[in-house]
């Protein structure tokens, strides 16, 4: 298949059997070598979309059992434009029964934390992205951390000067700040001069020896005449790179560590990846990556998409309520992932048909890159909060209980060691606002009215108070108080106190439930009735760290409070 990269692509570079394998990208490299120019033609045209199946998935190109890689670097949190780079490898993967490989990504040794990469391994199983190979899996073609594989990085570097693709570098940081001084003052791009290119290689393989030095790639040597680069994007369409604007950069920094240029590179040669599916902001280093993949000895260049640039509304920067939390702030916000996952997919990918809606098996069954966009996509809060709520209504009540108890004990109202009993109760509860509830960090505020319950503090709702100055509605309540007895109002006792109190006030409809729904719960809204009471009652009977009064405590409590007031 064109462009496709598999074992045998490898196999120039496997090299010393030592380091045989065992087993997102990271940021664009740093300093002046980053810098690259505007791309001549980014889009020369979309390849014909794919036909599609009975089902309404499209068909896409056959792809035999493709190798994706999601490449995080463990220098912060997993934020959304890395979680949706994740998810559309995995999608990917899945879709065509391939592997998806999770590589960490860690040579910016002085930002690299232990916890972050375990923050970031936690929060891809949280989002159910689980991996086939990589950290904590097994697998033939690691180790999957880069600090473990730096021997392999400056073999291939030192392979490289030995067959003039690249050279020693010992120019210092002052010398390479002033020719970008003069670069900038003539208004020209910051590009290396090739001040060292040109050291005799018996001479700069004795300094190297003696003073040290970083390796530059010789970027003129490997385009071997050529006067641009161009590679096939999935979502761009053929995308071509002048040369002039790319200058010699750097392979090994003069401590020995690979630059991401380079590592990834490397590592993607060496695993097999056949895709690279990650974020526009990588489009420009591409160009640099396929002279690499063209110097080690790689026949094709694996399939590139890079995935459109997520924005705020209006195409703003994200902010934290648009996007740009980490996907641990989405999750202690108590978001289903389900909902987290269908969001992020409509991130820049447009299901055939228009479904939004998506379980995790719809998703991998109508992937496809020929269904991404190149527009920035806008991340919509409510947007995600509408799906959030409609997946969270599909969940189990076990799963409602789980993440109800979480956000209920965090509030002091339930003990996080309760009982059988009052898990049960917490996952009917749960149950009760589950459609409405995108997150359920907002159960109880929801639920509070349950809590604690006292009669002032139910007075000063204003449509409280004037349900209980109403004379029509306090007759519907009166009737309430004298029938409700001590017996427990399950729901067919409620619909029977009702009927009686119809033909007694001859109260209906909203005259006769609203009175009744302030004077059985103290709030002028919530959950259906004969839903709701049951759990007030069942609760009223736990011994849960914040008392849940009955119905009809709440039904007297109030009479009292209102009984020859004036309100």
């Amino acid at each position: 298949m064109p462009g496709r990269l598999g074992r045998r692509q490898g196999e120039a570079l496997r090299g010393d059997r030592r380091h045989r394998p065992q087993g997102g990208d990271r940021g664009p490299g740093r300093g002046p070598d980053r810098a690259g120019g505007p791309c001549e033609g980014r889009r020369r045209g979309r390849a014909r979309r794919a036909p599609k199946t009975a089902s309404g998935a499209p068909e896409g190109p056959r792809v035999s059992r493709p190798r994706v890689r999601f490449a995080p670097s463990p220098t912060g949190d997993l934020h959304v434009g890395n979680a949706r780079t994740a998810l559309f490898n995995w999608l990917y993967a899945r879709r065509h029964g391939g592997r998806f490989i999770l590589r960490i990504e860690d040579t910016d040794a002085a930002r690299s934390h232990p916890e972050h990469e375990a923050g970031l391994i936690d929060d891809l199983r949280w989002l159910g992205l689980g991996w086939d190979e990589g950290i904590e899996a097994e697998g033939e073609a690691g180790p999957y951390r880069q600090s473990e594989r730096l021997p392999l990085y400056q073999e291939r570097a030192r392979g490289l000067v030995s067959r003039g693709l690249a050279y020693p570098c010992f120019c210092t940081t002052d010398q390479l700040e002033a020719e970008r001084a003069v670069q900038r003052e003539a208004g020209r791009a910051s590009l290396y001069s090739g001040r060292c290119r040109g050291i005799p290689a018996a001479e700069a393989a004795g300094r190297l020896a003696r003073e040290g030095g970083a390796i530059r790639f010789d970027v003129a040597a490997a385009a071997r005449g050529e006067t641009a680069v161009s590679f096939a994007d999935r979502v761009h369409g053929t995308v071509r790179f002048p040369l002039t604007q790319i200058g010699d950069f750097i392979l090994l920094r003069r401590d020995g560590w690979p630059s991401y240029n380079f590592a990834v590179v490397v590592d993607d040669l060496l695993m097999g990846i056949t895709h690279v599916i990650r974020g526009d902001d990588h489009l420009s280093n591409t160009p640099r990556q396929a002279l690499v993949y063209r110097a080690l000895g790689a026949g094709v260049l694996p399939e590139f998409a890079h995935l459109p640039l997520i924005v705020g509304p209006g195409g703003a920067p994200l902010s934290k309520r648009e996007g740009a939390a980490s996907i641990g702030w989405f999750r202690r916000q108590g978001y289903p992932p389900e909902g987290l996952v269908n969001a992020l997919a409509l991130l820049g990918w447009a299901p055939p048909g228009g479904q939004e809606l998506l379980t995790r098996e719809e998703m991998i069954a109508l992937f496809d890159l020929d269904g991404v966009s190149r527009a920035p996509a806008a991340f919509d809060g409510g947007k995600l909060d509408a799906l959030a709520a409609r997946h969270m209504a599909r969940l189990p009540q076990a799963r409602l209980a789980g993440l109800a108890m979480e956000h209920l004990s965090r509030a002091g109202v339930v003990a996080p060691e309760g009982s059988p009993d009052v898990w049960e109760w917490v996952g009917r509860l749960a149950m009760l606002y589950a459609e409405r509830l995108p997150r359920m960090s907002e159960l109880p505020s929801l639920a509070s009215f349950l809590f604690d319950f006292s009669a002032q503090a139910c007075l000063a709702d204003l449509e409280v108070k004037r349900t209980l100055a109403d004379q029509k509605a306090r007759r519907v309540i009166e009737a309430l108080a004298a029938r409700i007895g001590s017996e427990p109002l399950t729901a067919p006792r409620f619909q029977a106190l009702a009927d009686e109190i119809r033909r007694q006030t001859g109260a209906k409809g909203r005259d006769l439930y609203h009175p009744m729904r302030v004077a059985l719960t103290g709030s002028p809204s919530g959950p259906e009735l004969v839903k709701l009471l049951p759990v007030i009652e069942e609760g009223s009977r736990l011994p849960l760290k914040r008392r849940v009064a009955s119905c009809a405590e709440r039904v007297r409590a109030l009479l009292e409070a209102t009984s020859g007031a004036v309100l």
